[in-house]
């Protein structure tokens, strides 16, 4: 189960850069996750949590906006990849295994971004516009990252 929470918090930071790494901050610092004295224990610091909730509801906001690059771009891509790697890190700091569960994420984000962007263009053909599309891809990436922080919390 924790590789697929590594993984599948990738897939969120796939469909939103900042999402994924908002959420495990929180569960960071609500103490979900114990990443005290590891490498990422700055994802369980005061600041973080805020810090990448004001992104999260930037990107959400940003997201709907027509001049915005693709996520599929070098750039916006690459952001996805050590968001995800990031996510999974920190899972792994807490299991033994920072360096697998990055990989994990990392795929995970790959995954995200381009899948998200496939799906999200079958929407947006099917709504013949792209913004329910984008709040559909919302609201999904936000159900993903509450539930796997829930199962973290439980167990």
């Amino acid at each position: 189960m924790v590789a697929l929470s590594a993984v599948m918090l990738g897939v969120v930071a796939g469909l939103r850069s900042m999402l994924a790494p908002c959420v495990v901050s929180w569960a960071a610092w609500l103490g979900i996750l114990n990443v005290d004295k590891s490498p990422v224990a700055f994802m369980g610091f005061h600041w973080t949590h805020i810090i990448l909730s004001v992104l999260a509801a930037g990107e959400l906001i940003a997201d709907k906006l027509p001049f915005v690059p693709s996520r599929k771009a070098v750039g916006p891509f690459l952001v996805r990849i050590v968001s995800g790697a990031l996510c999974g890190a920190t899972i792994g700091a807490v299991h033994d295994g920072l360096v697998a569960y990055a990989a994990l994420g990392a795929a995970g984000a790959i995954a995200g971004t381009l899948g998200g962007a496939a799906v999200r263009a079958r929407l947006a053909r099917a709504f013949r516009r792209d913004w329910p599309a984008a709040l559909l891809e919302d609201c999904a990436g936000i159900a993903i990252a509450v539930f796997l922080v829930q199962a973290m919390r439980q167990g």
